[in-house]
């Protein structure tokens, strides 16, 4: 009985610890600003992290947990189809940044 209890104790706290994480996703334009930041972004390298997170700690969240390129297709209903914002050869692109309380 005792172990049954412990149980029930042990998924109630880890029940309530996962409710107050919070985790978003932001999707962003990924514009060419000339420093190379929206491919550090885009193709997920490392000097994307900061960045990611200084855009996440921007929004009050504590943490970036992720950030990679996305295909506007996988967007719903906000983004135009790939190809539809592409003027003089440059196509916006888009970046999914994963934020956690």
């Amino acid at each position: 009985m005792r172990f049954f209890l412990a149980l029930i104790s042990c998924a109630s706290i880890i029940a309530a610890s996962s409710a107050s994480a919070e985790t978003r996703v932001f999707i962003i334009a990924n514009q060419a600003d000339g420093y190379g930041v929206d491919q550090c972004l885009a193709k997920g390298e490392t000097c994307g992290a900061q960045i990611a997170r200084t855009y996440c700690q921007s929004r009050d969240f504590a943490q970036a947990s992720a950030f990679r390129r996305v295909d506007p297709d996988e967007i719903t209903g906000s983004v135009p189809k790939s190809g539809a914002n592409c003027s003089h050869g440059h196509c916006d692109e888009y970046v999914a940044i994963t934020c956690q309380r």
